[in-house]
């Protein structure tokens, strides 16, 4: 019985994860095939060569991929590096500071998770238009530079580490910044790089914001580039799988390499939180 149940678990496993894998081995695929190939009935799962560059090279020559690639660099990068950054400060003078309306600022802070990003977006707009950044990349990053969200989880995650550990490395003179930098940043590592990376993910794969920040090809990025190059490249379906591939593959990249992370972060964070 439980070798029924094993084999049934593995079977919804695998099918599961063939249905959402596919999708990305047909856009890759597809990427290196011919229009022939592409269009023949019924399909074709592998290209005759997966040394046919001709689709990924009129991607380039269309549109400046190799612009739109370093602008989202840019833009991930310090984002990601400044909302990590006041992540971790807020989350410690949360957990961790006592002031008097600490728990009514943190409530205020939660209750403005309920308001949808396209209620603020026009504000947003005004704002940038009025800094005078518009069209640039800090367009792009400023709004983005601290997540309520993510200062709820971290939050969750420095109140697990004992206050007693805390009262000891004040006693020894520890200051608040030290203590957090030297001690609490240390001991939750797992879920910080959880943070980045998703919040990694999550920058690199941005449209809405960057359609109505940006409206030049120097400030855009890589999926609103994407968009613009449906328009400019035409809709031959081997061409923009190919531009496709090249917005995707960093971020499946990057998921390969860090997935390790990114599950025992959640996973200890939904325990511990």
């Amino acid at each position: 019985m439980e070798k029924i149940k094993s084999f049934l678990v593995h079977f919804v496993l695998i099918v599961g994860a063939i249905i959402m894998i596919f999708p990305f081995f047909w856009m890759i695929s597809g990427a290196f095939k011919t229009s022939t190939e592409i269009s023949t009935f019924p399909p074709q799962l592998f290209p005759k060569s997966f040394l046919n560059f001709d689709n990924f090279k009129f991607a380039f020559e269309t549109a400046p991929f190799g612009r739109y690639f370093i602008n989202s660099v840019v833009v991930a990068f310090a984002g990601v590096t400044i909302c990590t950054f006041t992540t971790i400060l807020a989350a410690f003078g949360f957990s961790r500071l006592r002031f008097k309306g600490r728990e009514t600022i943190f409530a205020l802070l939660l209750s403005l998770m309920m308001v949808p990003f396209e209620m603020v977006i026009i504000t947003n707009y005004r704002t940038i238009v009025s800094m005078g950044i518009h069209d640039t990349l800090w367009a792009l990053i400023v709004p983005f530079t601290s997540s309520i969200f993510y200062i709820y989880l971290l939050r969750g995650f420095f109140d697990t580490v004992p206050e007693d550990l805390y009262k000891a490395a004040k006693v020894d003179g520890c200051s608040n910044w030290k203590f957090c930098w030297k001690i609490m940043v240390p001991i939750c590592r797992p879920f910080i790089v959880t943070i980045i990376l998703l919040n990694a993910i999550a920058s690199w794969n941005s449209f809405l914001w960057p359609m109505l920040a940006t409206n030049s090809p120097h400030s855009r990025t890589l999926p609103f580039g994407l968009y613009a190059f449906m328009t400019e490249g035409g809709s031959l379906m081997e061409r923009m799988m190919a531009a496709s591939t090249i917005v995707v593959l960093p971020m499946i990249i990057l998921f390969i390499v860090a997935r390790k992370y990114i599950v025992s972060g959640v996973v200890r964070g939904g325990l511990k939180g």
